[in-house]
């Protein structure tokens, strides 16, 4: 409460400074000298953690006469150290209603209901202190508090009186696990992504008319991530985690279309945060996943056969390989990069060309916050895709085995805008470059423009909703659809859709709705289909 040494305190210990009442001037209250003396005691008696004195010294300035929001204020915070969280958040209740403290009151309120167990209504204050722009130190500590809660690390938390030094030496769990799990049922009204017409496959010297059999079903969704920290030391933690997700279809002439994924990795996180509330983020991960599903048919759901042979493992692939990214971040401007090298291994066929390749990947990126609600964000992604065997296209359309294997290099080049319109909503734009160079010939070149919109809306502390779409517009000056030249020149582009619902019923349980369009249009009609997705899932988290 004293503000001599602010020097050797956090930047949360600002809020304790309002236990002084020099340090607030409060209009249109007039204190009986008495109430003054009691209510000043009080304060030295704090400062002394004997809080339950400070407690009664409080109670004896309000019967003397006082009654300001800066007494229930500092009375909520002593009730609070003193473990009386049912009286703190009355007394901190009746704070909100100044606007000089009413800040200070919610982040404090979000502890007190932290420290009751009150997960759901902690969020909800927390996210009113941080959803504000007149005090950044206090909104930078409810964003550190949301963050914590969520990742739920068993920790306790200090009120906004606690001295650096104490916090320094605070003990972090020696484990901390992050689980997550859903389940549920979804309808897919094009389950191979056939295309919506009848077309002339003009990649088949014959030109056969090709009718595409459109199939809806029901599918059971699947998703599972969970994370094991070892914080060995103050600022660093090891993890290990696996992620697991996948879709499985009911109807038995439909199993061509179930897949699934997972990934294991293991590796390190730094982060370190100061006084002044700058942070740096360090995360290195070795990573290693498979993929296992049916390479089929677009038309028709079917495995291909191809000289007698079925290639319907084709698609499956095992990708291992490290990757690295930072963030340094200031009061109002954070940069960062990212890198990325991995093997991808796909199952092993003897009529076609497999499609094994490494991946290597470079970015950068950098971000500045205009006000606390909105920011400007630049990213620029070099990427490459260097395949094993596959052969590459001639300028005719034509790829004979012979040729020198597929060598992609891709630059993404972005920017991303976000407005803030309440503490509950914000939404966002973006637009994204893609160069991607065919290093034989250049036949495969493509520049691909993204233009995308988010918006999210939280409603209480309990449902959430997330709205994207996304358009993107394919250029190819060179590639042919169907590979054909008679065909004419490839066109395409693309739009996707979601929306997703999130009701959270208890602590860890919530309930998801999703639901996903996707359009894509093409003169290559092989390429070309329309699905919509909705799903209803049942989400765990621990």
């Amino acid at each position: 409460m004293g503000s001599s040494d602010n020097s050797s305190r956090r930047g949360h210990v600002l809020a304790a400074l309002l236990l002084m009442s020099a340090a607030i001037a409060l209009p249109g209250t007039v204190f009986a000298v008495s109430a003054e003396e009691l209510f000043t005691d009080g304060n030295r008696l704090f400062r002394d953690d004997l809080y339950w004195a400070a407690l009664l010294r409080y109670r004896e300035a309000e019967e003397a006469g006082l009654n300001t929001a800066l007494l229930h204020y500092n009375s909520g915070v002593a009730h609070y150290k003193a473990g009386q969280h049912l009286r703190a958040r009355e007394s901190l209740l009746k704070a909100t209603g100044s606007p000089t403290l009413a800040v200070h009151a919610h982040y404090n309120l979000g502890l007190n209901a932290w420290a009751l167990g009150n997960t759901d209504e902690a969020l909800d204050w927390f996210r009113q202190a941080r959803d504000q722009a007149r005090f950044p130190k206090i909104s930078a500590l409810a964003s550190e508090a949301i963050a914590r809660i969520q990742r739920e690390i068993a920790v306790e938390e200090k009120p906004v009186l606690v001295r650096a030094e104490e916090a320094r030496s605070e003990k972090r769990p020696l484990g901390v696990l992050d689980f997550r799990m859903s389940v549920g049922a979804g309808n897919d009204d094009n389950v191979f992504r056939a295309p919506a017409e009848s077309y002339v496959d003009q990649s088949d010297p014959n030109l056969p008319v090709v009718d595409p059999v459109l199939q809806s079903g029901f599918f059971v969704p699947v998703t599972l991530s969970s994370k094991y920290s070892i914080n060995t030391f103050e600022q660093e933690s090891f993890f290990a985690a696996y992620r697991f997700g996948g879709k499985f279809y009911q109807d038995e002439l439909q199993k061509n279309a179930d897949e699934y994924a997972h990934e294991l990795s293991v590796g390190s996180e730094y982060r370190r945060r100061n006084d002044a509330g700058n942070e740096r983020i360090i995360f290195s991960a070795f990573s290693i996943a498979q993929r296992d599903g049916t390479y089929y048919d677009r038309d028709d759901g079917a495995v291909p056969v191809v000289d007698g042979e079925e290639i319907g493992e084709r698609m499956n692939y095992m990708r291992y390989g490290p990757e690295i990214w930072f963030r340094q971040s200031f009061e109002r401007f954070s940069f960062g990069g990212r890198g990325k090298g991995q093997l991808w291994n796909y199952d092993e066929t003897t009529v076609v060309p497999e499609y094994d390749h490494q991946y290597v990947l470079l970015g950068l990126n950098a971000q500045y916050r205009f006000t606390r609600s909105s920011l400007l964000r630049i990213t620029a992604d070099a990427y490459n895709r260097h395949f094993g065997t596959r052969p590459s296209f001639e300028l005719d359309g034509t790829q004979p085995l012979g040729n020198e294997p597929v060598k992609y290099d891709y630059l993404d080049l972005g920017i991303t805008a976000r407005q803030r319109i309440t503490r509950h909503m914000w939404f966002g734009v973006n637009y994204v470059r893609t160069d991607r160079r065919d290093k034989h010939v250049g036949y495969n070149d493509y520049v691909r423009n993204s233009y995308g919109a988010d918006f999210h809306l939280s409603i209480g502390s309990r449902f959430d909703l997330d709205v994207a779409a996304i358009y993107e517009v394919y250029d190819y000056p060179s590639a042919f659809a169907f590979h054909n030249p008679a065909a004419g020149r490839k066109t395409m582009d693309r739009t996707i859709g979601t929306a997703t619902a999130d009701f959270r019923l208890t602590q860890h349980l919530s309930l998801l709705a999703t639901a996903t369009y996707q359009d894509v249009a093409s003169n290559d009609t092989r390429l070309a289909y329309n699905r919509n997705q909705i799903e209803l899932s049942i989400r765990w988290e621990q």
